[in-house]
């Protein structure tokens, strides 16, 4: 069974950085598509950022320029690295795996952006 692990995520001013990071366990084999999503208060999931085969990236519109979607695709690692933050970026960000038809989910991590 695979389990997403996530940590980061915390409290910065407006304009500051974060960084957040998720590992995979449960498998020895290779997860090729992992990505990011959030979900702000009072709206629903959205997606992020995507990381394909650890090579290929896919950033949702309003995050282009600001956040950077970085993995290892060997050890089953991906990384969500913030600059420029927005007060609109909070949200609670969550790591996202699709392996083998399944699609799994970690536990979360609150990011609040904020003077």
């Amino acid at each position: 069974q695979v389990q997403l692990v996530e940590s980061g995520g915390g409290l910065v001013v407006p304009g500051g950085s974060l960084r957040l990071s998720c590992a995979a366990t449960g498998t020895d084999s290779r997860i090729n598509i992992m990505a990011w999503y959030r979900q702000a208060p009072g709206k629903q999931r959205e997606w992020v950022a995507t990381l394909t085969s650890g090579v290929t990236t896919h950033y949702e519109e309003s995050v282009k320029g600001r956040f950077t979607i970085l993995g290892d695709n060997a050890r089953n690692t991906v990384s969500l690295q913030m600059d420029n933050l927005k007060p609109e970026d909070t949200a609670v960000y969550y790591c996202n795996a699709v392996f083998r038809g399944e699609i799994y989910w970690g536990q979360g991590s609150q990011v609040t952006v904020s003077s």
